[in-house]
């Protein structure tokens, strides 16, 4: 359980919410980095106390384990001795606690459901839970009995297959209207074809071996009215098929997105080069046989394994530049994600990133995220809030905002860094402000030098009441913040003291 807090967890009395302007983590103590808990897990040591025993876990014998020295979670029914972790967890005791003796998948889920447990803590396992009897049908009690009509959520969908000579045609019928290609990700490696729909907070997929191999290149089109998606595929050999293929694990399920696992796929690192003195732009490629768009707004976990474990941080992709016809893009955007991300010389993840050469695979999520494109409907004044590499979704999101919102009035970013060489991207910014009337940029530096003539200070309502500021009485105002989480925090406060309601106000939190 690691690392990155959501907006409802951890709890308000936590050690993990630390006073504004430190990171929302609890100091650990010398000796307890993560790379020093993968150590101790590479060291034969037991940290189970089962001495390599695997145990049937019962609901009753996981509840006696709920002390900080004898502290045993279930996650997706696998059942670890989380002990040992306590002074590893960046989230600090108090959080691992809250599961203490109990299923802790939610509060998991809440929290980093991209971490990869399994191999985290995969030391540290005592068993998995035991399986209840089943209860028979007419025995159960109303409340427990599933009623599929009271179902909430969008229409299941379904999906169709043709074929001529040289292509295969699959045509999934969401039953939505407000599909987009932005809906759609397909992945073909290792003879396994993998289409998934995005249905609001749903996920649709068709998982399959081919009854053929296909080529590598494919196209995918939406008939954006009708919701109606067609995949074409390409046979390497001009014959027919018996059918489309053999189902594969999850074939044809509809399921919540927060119940779906991750899929990754390798990108391959074409580029890299220098932005600020500490911050670096990465360019990966798609594999061919990958479709994926990536929508404004949501973020996508990178994986790597160090020392023999995976290690998941989610980060948020960003154009190739904020002026396009300045600067071409070294492929198609549809080929190639790219990252702004700052180099923590101290850390684990990021040096490792920084050390791979040009050619090397990194793996790649798919997106996730809750910011939805409808915000921006007959929007008038966009306001942007952003600390250090909290910059990230402010990319996209200002690209978008000045050529495709006709009702814009007013794009305003306030981007809050310590000194002047910590700007991500300032001559950009700056010539982007000068081409367009519509785009104002402020910056605010924490630790200026004496030439800086700029405003100064941390995120503080002062500052705020006078940034925001609509171009009309009544104008329609969304506001967008992203930073390090006690900035956030504060900031979200001071809005609300402003006055700017919940619908008024993005926050973005991986």
């Amino acid at each position: 359980m690691l690392n990155v807090p959501s907006r409802a967890f951890p709890g308000p009395s936590s050690q993990q919410r630390v006073a504004s302007g430190g990171r929302s983590k609890v100091p650990l103590k010398q000796g307890r980095s993560l790379m020093d808990w993968i150590r101790l897990t590479k060291s034969g040591k037991d940290l189970t106390g089962l001495k390599g025993r695997l145990f049937e876990v019962t609901e009753e014998e996981l509840e006696k384990h709920n002390k900080k020295d004898d502290c045993w979670i279930c996650i997706r029914g696998f059942v670890y001795n989380v002990s040992p972790y306590m002074e590893y967890h960046p989230g600090g005791e108090d959080e691992l606690m809250r599961a203490a003796g109990s299923d802790g998948t939610d509060l998991f889920d809440q929290v980093h459901r991209w971490v990869n447990y399994e191999s985290m803590l995969k030391e540290c396992l005592v068993g998995k839970m035991a399986v209840k009897p089943a209860i028979p049908k007419g025995m159960r009690p109303k409340s427990q009995v599933t009623d599929t009509r009271a179902r909430e959520g969008p229409i299941s969908p379904s999906y169709d297959w043709f074929q001529t000579d040289s292509l295969i045609t699959i045509i999934i019928y969401t039953k939505q209207k407000d599909m987009n290609l932005d809906s759609v990700i397909v992945d073909y490696q290792h003879d396994s074809f993998r289409a998934e729909t995005i249905i609001k907070d749903y996920s649709y997929l068709i998982h399959m071996e081919l009854f053929r191999d296909i080529q590598e290149d494919f196209s995918v089109r939406v008939v954006e009215n009708v919701g109606k998606i067609e995949i074409v595929l390409k046979k390497k050999e001009h014959t027919s098929w018996k059918c489309l293929g053999r189902a594969l694990e999850n074939h044809n399920s509809f399921t919540p997105r927060k119940d779906t696992a991750f899929y990754y796929r390798k990108c391959q690192l074409i580029s890299k080069e220098d932005v600020t003195h500490d911050t670096k732009l990465f360019c990966l490629m798609l594999p061919p046989s990958s479709y994926l768009q990536l929508p404004i707004g949501q973020h996508v976990y990178l994986k790597l394994t160090i020392a023999g474990t995976e290690i998941v941080k989610p980060y948020t992709p960003v154009s190739h530049s904020l002026l396009f016809k300045l600067m071409e893009p070294i492929l198609p955007d549809d080929k190639c994600i790219y990252f702004l991300i700052k180099i923590y010389p101290a850390g684990l993840f990021t040096p490792k990133l920084d050390h791979l050469q040009i050619g090397d695979f990194v793996s790649v999520s798919s997106p996730e995220g809750n910011f939805k494109i409808s915000q921006f409907q007959e929007l008038e004044d966009l306001f942007l809030l952003a600390a250090g590499t909290g910059f990230t979704p402010m990319v996209k999101i200002l690209n978008y905002a000045l050529t495709n919102i006709p009702s814009l009035r007013k794009v305003k970013l306030m981007f809050f860094n310590k000194t002047e060489d910590d700007i991500i991207w300032r001559s950009q910014l700056e010539n982007l402000a000068f081409k367009d009337k519509r785009c104002d940029i402020e910056f605010v530096l924490s630790a200026p030098t004496s030439g800086w003539n700029g405003k100064q200070g941390h995120i503080s309502r002062a500052l705020l009441s006078e940034f925001l500021k609509r171009s009309l009485d009544k104008s329609k105002v969304l506001i967008c913040i992203c930073g390090p989480m006690p900035f956030t925090e504060q900031g979200i406060r001071l809005l609300h003291d402003l006055n700017f309601s919940k619908d008024e106000i993005h926050s973005f939190t991986a």
